[in-house]
C-alpha cells in the first residue's frame, strides 16, 4: 500500500507532463475506439444497404440457379418452403419471386432487362422497393390492373423515353418450351435506388403475370427472407441453413450471397489489428519516455531509498505502479473521449452516400457504433502495453546502487 501511494504521488509531481502524457495515450485509445466504431458502422451500413434495398437478408434458390439464371431451375416445392419458413422462429417475413432475362421495348428503344415477378404485399415486408418509387404508384395486390403494370428504374425510363402510363412490351422465354412470350404493360411507377445497375436493368411485374408468361404456375426462382435480427442472417453456423438446403434447393445468408462483403469484414479486422499495433507502439514509447524522465528527475531520491535498504524488486515495483497509475488516467481520458466521439457520429452520421465499396453502393450515412469490446479489450491492451513498457525503466531502477544514483543526480 505504501508503494502504491508513493507511485501515485510521484506521477503528480510534474502535473503538466502527466496530463500531456495521459492525453497522448488517451487520444490513442480514443482513436482506436472511433476507428472500430466507424468500421463496424460502415460494415453494418453496407450489409443493410445490400440486404434492405432488394436482395433480402437470405435467399432460397434451386441449386445452380445463381450460376445460370435458367428459368427452368425453379425452387422445388416452393409453396411448402414458404409456409415452413413463415413458421420459423426469428423470421419476420418471406416473399417469392420469379426471375427471367428478357427484352423491354418502347417506341423509342429496346433494352435487355432482368424481369422480377413479385408479390406486392409480401415484398413490402422484405425490401424497400415500395419506398423508392418516385413517380406513379407501387404495384398493389388489390388493384385489378396491377398485373398489366410494370415498374421501371429512372435510368431505364430515360433510355426508353418512357413515362407513367406509356406502353412497353416485355419479351420473356417460357420455362418449359423456351418459346417467346410477349405482353404489353403500362408503366405504373418509376423507382430510383441510386444504384445504376438496378435503376437500368431491373423491372418488376406482378408475380401472377410473370408466372403466366413463364408457364410456371405456382413456381418461384427465389424466396427472399428477412429475419428479426440481421445478425441471425450472418450466423452461418445455425442449423436452419442445412434444413432448407435439401431436395435440390439451397438456402443462403448474406455472407454467401455477397462474399465480397464477407471479405470486407475480414479486411476490416486486419486493418483494426494493424492500427492497434501502431497505436500500442506509440503508447508504449510515450509511457517509457515519461517514466525515464521521472526517474532521472528523482535519481537522488532513488539513491536514498537504496541506501536505507529498499530492495531492488521494490524499486522496480514503484516504476511499474507509476506506469499503472498513468495508464489508468489515460484510459479514463481515452474512454470519455472515445465515447463522446462515437456517440456524436452515431447520432449525426458521416455522409458517404453514393460511395461504392466491395460491390455495394452506400445509400445512407454511416453511423458509428459503440460496443463492449471498445471499452474492455482496448483499455485492457493499453494497460498491458503500459506495464510491458515500464519493465525497461523498472529494471534500470532496480540495478541502481546508492553511489551510482547519487553521482548521477549531481
Amino acid at each position: 500500500m505504501l508503494l502504491v501511494k508513493l507511485s501515485w504521488r510521484n506521477i503528480f509531481r510534474n502535473k503538466r507532463r502527466t496530463v500531456l502524457s495521459g492525453l497522448a495515450v488517451g487520444i490513442g485509445l480514443a482513436s482506436l475506439i472511433f476507428i472500430n466504431g466507424l468500421l463496424v458502422g460502415m460494415l453494418n451500413s453496407m450489409v443493410s444497404a445490400a440486404t434492405d434495398s432488394f436482395m433480402g437478408q437470405a435467399q432460397v434458390h434451386a441449386e445452380g440457379f445463381r450460376d445460370t439464371f435458367e428459368v427452368e431451375l425453379a425452387i422445388s416445392d416452393a409453396g411448402r418452403i414458404i409456409k415452413a419458413l413463415e413458421g420459423e422462429e426469428g423470421i419476420r417475413s418471406v416473399t417469392p419471386r420469379t426471375i427471367a432475362q428478357g427484352m423491354l421495348t418502347s417506341t423509342a428503344d429496346v433494352i435487355s432487362v432482368a424481369a422480377y415477378g413479385i408479390d406486392p404485399e409480401r415484398e413490402k415486408e422484405v425490401s424497400l422497393l415500395s419506398h423508392v418509387v418516385v413517380e406513379g404508384k407501387y404495384l398493389e395486390s388489390g388493384d385489378k390492373g396491377s398485373t398489366k403494370k410494370v415498374l421501371i428504374g429512372t435510368r431505364a425510363a430515360e433510355l426508353l423515353d418512357a413515362g407513367i402510363g406509356d406502353r412497353l412490351v416485355l419479351t420473356l422465354a417460357q420455362a418449359a418450351s423456351g418459346e417467346l412470350s410477349q405482353e404489353m404493360f403500362r408503366v405504373g411507377g418509376i423507382f430510383h435506388y441510386g444504384i445504376r445497375e438496378i435503376d437500368t436493368y431491373l423491372v418488376f411485374i406482378h408475380i401472377d403475370k410473370a408466372r403466366q408468361m413463364l408457364a410456371l404456375p405456382g413456381g418461384a426462382h427465389e424466396i427472399a427472407v428477412r429475419f428479426d435480427d440481421l445478425s441471425i442472417a450472418g450466423d452461418m453456423g445455425l442449423s436452419i441453413w442445412e434444413r432448407y438446403s435439401v431436395g435440390g434447393n439451397e438456402f443462403l445468408g448474406w455472407p454467401d450471397l455477397l462474399p465480397q462483403l464477407k471479405a470486407a469484414h475480414e479486411l476490416s479486422d486486419f486493418s483494426t489489428f494493424l492500427t492497434s499495433i501502431l497505436v500500442f507502439g506509440i503508447v508504449a514509447l510515450t509511457i517509457m519516455n515519461t517514466l525515464f524522465m521521472s526517474l532521472y528527475e528523482r535519481m537522488y531520491e532513488f539513491g536514498v531509498m537504496r541506501a536505507v535498504g529498499t530492495r531492488p524488486m521494490q524499486m522496480a515495483l514503484v516504476i511499474v505502479l507509476e506506469a499503472v497509475s498513468l495508464a489508468l488516467i489515460s484510459i479514463v481520458i481515452g474512454m470519455v473521449m472515445g465515447w463522446f466521439v462515437n456517440s456524436l457520429f452515431g447520432t449525426v452520421g458521416i455522409d458517404y452516400s453514393g460511395i461504392e465499396f466491395a460491390g455495394v453502393t452506400l445509400t445512407e450515412p454511416i453511423y458509428t457504433v459503440l460496443n463492449l469490446k471498445q471499452f474492455t479489450l482496448y483499455p485492457a491492451m493499453i494497460m498491458v502495453f503500459s506495464i510491458v513498457a515500464s519493465l525497461y525503466p523498472a529494471i534500470y531502477a532496480a540495478k541502481l546502487t546508492p553511489s551510482k544514483a547519487m553521482r548521477k543526480s549531481l
